[in-house]
């Protein structure tokens, strides 16, 4: 009896609902994620046939973009910190739309250039930083509890399924009607999702500002404080920031190995990609059942583990069919670690982070991720460049087998959490 009613606690735990003021804010993700992959490698195709810009030129439009857009986001922490989030995101969203509406505009009047690509990677990628920091805190005033790992798991299948999805789906559209008119549809999904946004009708919060917070720039600094000052918070962004750096630095060596050296037709580089996608849905949907029965140190660990092992084996990869094999096989085991990871780190950095401070701590966090896959993504240019591709992979999955030692220890993560009280969030 006891046996089956743990049961079935765990199925109403996986299968409660978090209202409809959740599910427009999910379908608003949905809706912009979806559009997002779908125009994924439309910049790239715009730069290359569009203006014809030489390889280095492409290469600095995903590298620079990013870096660029991560240090413009980070005065803007503090201003989303202290204003009513729900705006916020709306705003992000249409100067998202309105960014990328641009690029097929100046196509139809003979005007678009590079430089316009670059500022609107810049624009798009800095607007997406702040709604990311928005969103994330509003999320930790609309669901409560232990609801909030349903509520990011929800999120992390979302991500993984439109990573699979998107990409061909995008690819096809770009077959049919070009690269320019994908641009359009990523410019009309984020449209979509500021209407969603604006259909929730659950409050709003912001934190009020503190005469004691001292002066702009200590202000700035807030998030790292926040970060730092918790244990298992730094423990956590000091893991999560050198694992993206060190996965995000072999994409482009993969791309370049698999298409150039290996010749892979471009349909199987997309297969070798789009089906590991699938485990990272599998595993967010496990996510809570596992917390719910193991705890959530153990699937922390476990997972940080398996997550940063399974990259070795890109090692191994060589051209036809085993090559392709590994890819799907290496990659669906990571990413199915990383869709059961994901939502109980992003969970408990929400948990440990009090709410007048969670817009500065994602966006703090956000905007050093994206500077260290940048930094990365030079370095292992540069690394692959002299020592060749392979070798380059093969470097990055041996360091990624040290950066569990950085997740929390279970101490810190059963110790207290700092206090939620004392200008709390607002409504």
């Amino acid at each position: 009896m006891r046996g089956l009613t743990h049961r079935w606690s765990l199925r109403r735990h996986v299968r409660v609902k978090l209202g409809s003021d959740f599910g427009w804010l999910w379908s608003s993700y949905a809706v912009s994620t979806y559009g997002t992959w779908a125009a994924f490698g439309a910049f790239p195709l715009i730069a290359v046939r569009v203006l014809h810009s030489p390889v280095f030129a492409v290469s600095l439009l995903e590298a620079a973009g990013l870096a660029v857009a991560a240090v413009a986001a980070f005065p803007l922490g503090p201003w989303v910190e202290h204003r009513a989030k729900r705006p916020v995101m709306i705003a992000m969203d249409l100067a998202r739309c309105l960014a990328m509406v641009s690029v097929p505009v100046a196509y139809a009047l003979g005007l678009l250039s590079y430089v316009q690509l670059l500022v609107v990677s810049v624009v798009s990628g800095t607007a997406s930083i702040a709604f990311g920091a928005a969103s994330g805190a509003y999320l930790k005033h609309l669901v409560r509890g232990d609801r909030l790992l349903v509520a990011n798991g929800r999120f992390e299948g979302t991500h993984w399924v439109a990573t699979a999805a998107g990409p061909p789906l995008g690819g096809a559209l770009i077959g049919l009607l070009g690269p320019v008119v994908t641009v359009m549809a990523d410019a009309l999904s984020y449209l979509l999702s500021a209407l969603g946004v604006l259909r929730i009708r659950g409050g709003d919060v912001a934190a009020p500002r503190d005469p004691a917070a001292g002066t702009r720039g200590a202000r700035l600094l807030t998030g790292w404080r926040r970060i730092l000052h918790d244990p298992a918070l730094r423990g956590l962004f000091l893991n999560s920031i050198l694992v993206s750096g060190l996965i995000m630095a072999t994409v482009p060596l993969l791309a370049l190995l698999l298409l150039g050296e290996y010749h892979y037709p471009a349909w199987q580089y997309g297969l070798a990609f789009g089906i590991p996608a699938l485990g990272g849905f599998a595993g967010a949907r496990l996510s809570a059942r596992l917390v719910r029965r193991y705890g959530r140190y153990r699937v922390m660990s476990v997972s940080g583990w398996l997550r940063s092992l399974f990259p070795l084996g890109l090692a191994f990869i060589g051209p036809g069919v085993p090559g392709l094999l590994t890819v799907i096989v290496v990659e669906a085991l990571l990413i199915t670690c990383m869709g059961v990871f994901n939502p109980v780190y992003a969970t408990e950095r929400l948990r440990r982070t009090p709410a007048r401070h969670a817009a500065q701590v994602l966006s703090t966090w956000s905007v050093s991720s994206k500077l260290v896959q940048a930094a990365m993504m030079v370095a292992w240019g540069v690394l692959a460049t002299l020592t060749g591709p392979l070798t380059a992979i093969t470097l990055s999955g041996l360091l990624l087998l040290a950066t569990p030692l950085l997740l929390p220890r279970r101490a810190h993560l059963s110790g207290p959490e700092p206090s939620f009280r004392g200008g709390g969030a607002m409504r």
